[in-house]
């Protein structure tokens, strides 16, 4: 059963991109632009997973959540 993880997508200064999953410590990715950073994490993702499997480790269960509030 796939789960899904929360990724932050970040934009620097340069324009580029970085994205990380807070409940998959370690794993992380770059890009030049969004759909780029996008398809980096995802295998990203793939490949963190499958060597915590290989390694014989669990694999975190997602649970960061994320909101939006409003300020003035």
């Amino acid at each position: 059963m796939a789960k899904k993880y929360l990724v932050i997508l970040e934009r620097g200064e340069d324009g580029s991109y970085s994205a990380y999953v807070p409940d998959l410590p370690g794993c992380a990715s770059c890009g030049n632009t969004l759909d780029e950073v996008k398809k980096s994490i995802k295998e990203a993702i793939d490949f963190h997973i499958e060597g915590l499997r290989e390694e014989g480790l669990d694999v975190p269960e997602p649970t960061t959540n994320c909101d939006f509030v409003e300020a003035a």
